[in-house]
């Protein structure tokens, strides 16, 4: 499912090509083309042409793709062969636009005839087709490997690494969203382990697009259940984790038929939501991470738990619920103080549904 915060991303990818291209464009264009102002204008035409179109088609692809039956199979297959395959891709649009010189074309279409043939002239000496080719695909492939690569650990996580966000380890309020996949037991009995990792997968894909626009982080997948997380300052507006939340129990509604022919079954979820303090940082050494330290996860855990006790799918702590705006259109219902297993202080608790 694509919703507008990828639709936003999309355009605000093109935006940015389409100004590269500009600034590229002028640079070039009155550093090679006579006399150099025509040059400026042809050059700013023709590149925020040509990146614009080629950012156009290489993001729909990101786009759609990995929604599509022909995608998840694709994704399925190795990490190399993946790159290679959407490398090669990208090399035919780059070819077709940069090739063909598809910006010029349309910046001559406003210049005189003989203008025109004298520019044209021009552009094959100053920029040969052959090295724009070949120094945009390194560009390309370049990116998708990092692509990829940051999307192992997580995008969000892979830039806070880069820029060092967390490096040195620091206390922070952050929401924590525990959903776990009822009844994946019997599936895996019924169908079998490598069946069960299948559906595992699916269910946690279909549940990746109402995360990402909700602008949470999956932190990370235990068995049948997902870790999600957010900063308070991120959660807080539209009681974004519990938006996600029905996001993500619509998107499988949505997505039931597809699951009822492949495996048989319709995934269910539970899911809690607490909040407070933890310490924020970096691990490891050939492998870095981050994580996060504090009891808030385990009492999230137990909160999730108590899903069962209590009969009832979704959970929300008081000290959540107080750090959300406008989590009263969830219809939150106070089921009072509960003893958690585990835990010797008593946590107020409340049952939430969609709005």
């Amino acid at each position: 499912m694509i919703y507008r915060r990828h639709w936003r991303e999309y355009g605000a990818a093109i935006g940015f090509a389409a100004i590269l291209g500009l600034a590229v464009g002028v640079a070039a264009g009155a550093s090679a083309i006579e006399p150099p102002l025509a040059g400026a204008l042809f050059g700013a035409l023709s590149a925020t042409m040509d990146m614009a179109v080629g950012m156009a088609i290489i993001g729909a692809i990101e786009l759609f793709l990995p929604r599509t039956t022909a995608g998840r199979r694709l994704f399925a297959r190795p990490f190399l062969v993946v790159v290679l395959a959407k490398a090669l891709v990208y090399l035919a649009v780059v070819v077709l636009v940069i090739g063909g010189r598809l910006g010029p074309r349309v910046a001559l279409l406003a210049a005189s005839p003989e203008t025109a043939r004298l520019l044209a002239t021009q552009i094959d000496t100053a920029f040969p087709r052959g090295l724009l080719i070949a120094v945009a695909s390194l560009v390309t492939f370049l990116l998708i490997m990092l692509r990829h690569a940051a999307q192992i650990v997580g995008e969000r996580s892979f830039r806070d690494i880069m820029r060092g966000r967390h490096h040195r380890p620091h206390a922070e309020d952050r929401f924590f969203l525990f959903v776990d996949v009822v009844g994946s037991t019997p599936v895996a009995e019924r169908l079998g382990p490598l069946a069960v990792h299948r559906y595992l997968d699916r269910v946690f894909q279909v549940a990746s697009d109402p995360v990402d626009a909700h602008y949470g982080e999956v932190y990370q997948y235990v068995g049948d259940e997902m870790v999600v997380t957010w900063s308070v300052p991120e959660g807080r507006p539209g009681a974004r984790p519990l938006a996600c939340l029905f996001a993500i129990e619509a998107a499988l509604a949505a997505a039931a038929p597809e699951f009822e022919r492949e495996f048989g079954t319709v995934p269910k979820i539970r899911a809690a939501l607490h909040a407070g303090e933890v310490v924020t940082g970096e691990i490891g050494g050939s492998r870095r991470a981050i994580v996060f330290h504090g009891d808030v996860m385990n009492t999230t855990s137990r909160i999730e738990n108590a899903t069962r006790t209590l009969g009832r799918n979704f959970l929300v702590s008081e000290d959540a619920l107080a750090r959300l705006e406008g989590a009263g259109r969830y219809s939150p219902e106070d089921l009072g103080s509960q003893q958690l297993r585990g835990r010797e202080a008593m946590v107020r608790v409340y049952a939430v549904r969609a709005a």
